[in-house]
């Protein structure tokens, strides 16, 4: 009975002891190939920005061929509006305001839809009516005055998105 109880120590020590160093090879394995994910990774941002600063390149010359392409058309328009002014009237100074532009003009995008700002001022009336509802007891001045604060609270937190998303250009 003695020599069966060795017997199974000595197995069980011999399997911990194997497991132990293939708990050790996977682990080292797993680390190897978190070292190689983590290579492709940076290999790939590094190709990626590369591949951004050939676009930023390409983008920049466009814009500098365009910006040329503007200035010539500036250039243009201003000999063509000096030849072109009439003098006609007898006591102005000089024949009218003319743009620096001789006929490229560019549309403005315009902003279809509701502002933030407004929708703000629409959101914070209606919650501080019913707010102002709610907690004052003549009901009536409470949902006015709510109503005004909210719709004042909501402009301003609607105008500051709608500075963010440059619908809106600051003052300066």
């Amino acid at each position: 009975m003695k020599k069966i109880f060795v017997v199974i120590a000595l197995s069980s020590v011999m399997f911990a002891c194997n497991n132990k160093a293939k708990e050790e090879a996977e682990l080292k394995q797993k680390e190897a190939d978190k070292q190689l994910a983590i290579k492709a990774v940076k290999d790939s941002l590094r190709l990626d920005s590369f591949k951004k600063a050939e676009v930023a390149k390409v983008e920049a010359e466009k814009e500098a061929k365009h910006q040329e392409e503007l200035a010539a058309a500036r250039a243009a328009g201003a000999r063509s509006s000096k030849s072109s002014r009439s003098y006609a009237s007898s006591g102005s100074s000089s024949g009218g305001s003319s743009s620096s532009y001789g006929g490229t003009t560019q549309p403005t995008a315009k902003k279809k839809g509701w502002s933030d700002a407004a929708k703000g001022s629409v959101i914070g009336g209606a919650a501080g009516a019913v707010g102002g509802a709610l907690i004052d007891k003549k009901k009536g001045r409470g949902a006015i005055i709510g109503g005004l604060v909210g719709a004042g609270g909501g402009y301003l937190i609607g105008r500051g998105e709608d500075r963010k998303s440059g619908r809106v250009q600051p003052k300066n």
